[in-house]
């Protein structure tokens, strides 16, 4: 099939490893100019349509710097909002100073850069949006509340923009990832089984039975939906949240 996105560009937050790193290569597989954006831009994996940006999205600086730049390039048509996630911790007792951080690293960052980038994509008539969320939208995760608070609030963030651009060809979708094998789902395992006295074999397995198709899934898998999103056959899907968890949610 083709996507139609050949000849796009495209901004991939948190693309020197895991999700970020395996859409920024679905995105170039299809033709699509990625700038591929992290705080080490040179371990971000080569490619020949991929073009390495260092940002850090804690820094207010770093991220006007890439606005900038970004800017003097016209823009962008496709954005992949991936800001990564926060240190494990419960909601009882959490610092004010952490919430406050990781909104701004998290949430008020990505917000900045759409803004940003959203005015072309107005101009055009063509834009995606496409915000990395996690599971604990929809149910929360025990001992991840900076995630899942700050994570919530870009939910409403992205259903409310959805709503606002749509009729400009714009859409603004969300990815809910389950667990799927990247490096920071193998560190939330090992904290886990610290936490537990288990294995960190022990907690995989655990975590495997209680997804139906039994397994993790792979960065690829997760991907491919970012990719179909980005496509013009993605056209009629705005406002949606959508996982990619084997089945793990329960709720409807």
């Amino acid at each position: 099939m083709d996507l139609q996105i050949s000849g796009k560009k495209a901004l991939v937050l948190g693309a020197s490893r895991g999700l970020g790193a395996a859409i920024a290569k679905g995105l170039a597989d299809e033709g699509v100019q990625v700038f591929a954006a992290a705080r080490s831009a040179g371990k971000i994996p080569p490619h020949a349509n991929v073009t390495p940006v260092a940002v850090d999205l804690a820094d207010q600086a770093s991220v006007a710097a890439l606005i900038a730049t970004l800017s003097e390039q016209g823009g962008v048509d496709i954005l992949v909002n991936n800001s990564g996630g926060p240190k494990a911790g419960p909601a009882l007792g959490q610092a004010r100073d952490s919430w406050r951080s990781t909104f701004d690293a998290m949430a008020t960052s990505i917000f900045d850069i759409s803004n940003a980038m959203l005015p072309g994509m107005i101009e055009r008539k063509w834009g995606r949006i496409i915000t990395i969320g996690s599971s604990g939208i929809e149910q929360p995760i025990p001992n991840l509340a900076l995630s899942n608070g700050v994570r919530a609030a870009i939910a409403g963030w992205s259903k409310t923009l959805a709503s606002e651009v749509a009729q400009h060809g714009v859409t603004v979708n969300m990815i809910l990832p389950g667990r799927i094998d990247t490096d920071r789902v193998r560190e939330l395992d090992g904290i886990k089984a610290q936490h537990t006295g288990a294995s960190v074999e022990a907690v995989q397995e655990a975590s495997r039975n209680d997804i139906p198709a039994r397994r993790y899934g792979k960065p690829e898998e997760f991907a491919a939906v970012a990719v179909f999103l980005a496509s013009a056959q993605a056209s009629y899907v705005t406002g949606s949240a959508i996982r990619v968890d084997g089945g793990m949610i329960k709720g409807l």
